[in-house]
């Protein structure tokens, strides 16, 4: 039975000033730079990632998440959970804290803001400056070497500021998504993100797979035991889907309502992984692989420390 994990908390922007930097820094050309190049090609679409384009509540309540890790300006993707605050997010842990490509060097993101219902360009429900991250303290050891040691913690949430106005971010986008610990894995899913990039060539460069707009899959999730030369722990579930880097943090949800785009929260995207029509570990490059993006499962042990954190936080 995995022990309580063990919280580690970093403040992010707190003052007024700090905060003001922050959206300073987010200037349009910096955000543009996160932008992948459009292509002019016929739309692509299935199960397996499309564009998301029922206006209900899903697509407030899920945005781009911006930050700098080690100098270096990124994105991944965020979801507004029911909480006590009305001002937390959860994400992907190594969108807000991570070590270099040796897995050394472990640093908190800087700059970090989100934009909910984000979409070329626009901010239609504000932007929220990060004010306190919230990550397990075992995260902070991953050496990139050991992912059946450390995968299962690559979740994370982020206390947000009010806007400008003084508005919580509940109030803005007027809807949250629960969150579910220790629900099953094997059961039909959606997953959404804000992927820079696409696995299949046919849709690299739709604006879905830019980083412009929200993307999403669905399907029956797997669970992804690694190779192997790279194992995975337990409890790391997805389905097909061709979304790529800027998806990490995305939540995948079950039993999404057609109608209100409300759901349940239960994991989130950090890696990809193949596999075959047999449920096995494959290469990419076999045909009779198909990609699936995956992540770990809510807990109770994991990730309610840390949800119960972030929603405590005034």
């Amino acid at each position: 039975m995995t022990a309580p994990a063990e919280v580690a908390v970093h403040q992010q922007a707190v003052s007024k000033a700090e905060q003001k930097a922050v959206l300073d820094y987010w200037t349009p050309q910096r955000i543009a730079a996160l932008t992948g190049p459009s292509a002019d090609k016929p739309p692509k679409s299935g199960p397996d990632g499309a564009p998301w384009t029922n206006q209900n509540a899903l697509p407030r309540t899920v945005g781009r998440l911006f930050f700098t890790d080690h100098g270096e300006d990124s994105s991944c993707t965020a979801t507004v959970v029911d909480s006590a605050n009305g001002s937390t997010v959860v994400t992907a842990g190594h969108c807000v804290n991570s070590g270099n490509l040796l897995g050394e060097d472990n640093q908190w993101s800087a700059n970090v803001m989100f934009v909910p219902g984000y979409h070329d360009g626009e901010a239609p429900y504000g932007k929220f400056v990060g004010r306190l991250g919230v990550a397990a303290a075992t995260w902070l050891k991953n050496d990139a070497q050991h992912s059946e040691k450390f995968d299962a913690y690559d979740q994370a949430f982020v206390v947000l500021n009010p806007d400008a106005q003084g508005g919580r971010l509940r109030s803005a986008v007027g809807a949250a998504q629960q969150i579910g610990f220790d629900q099953p894995g094997d059961r039909p899913v959606h997953q959404f993100g804000y992927p820079r990039a696409a696995s299949d060539p046919a849709r690299e460069g739709l604006a879905e797979y830019t980083g412009a707009r929200l993307a999403y899959c669905t399907g029956q999730a797997e669970e992804y035991p690694g190779t192997p030369d790279w194992p995975e722990p337990k409890g790391q579930w997805g389905t097909a889907c061709v979304m790529g880097g800027g998806s990490s943090g995305g939540p995948r949800i079950a039993d999404v309502d057609p109608k209100s785009g409300l759901g349940t929260v239960v994991g989130d995207n950090a890696t990809s992984g193949y596999l075959n029509s047999a449920g096995h570990a494959c290469g990419h490059d076999d045909p009779a692989c198909t990609r699936h993006l995956v992540g770990p499962q809510f807990t109770s042990a994991i990730t309610k420390p840390l949800y119960e954190r972030a929603q405590r936080t005034p």
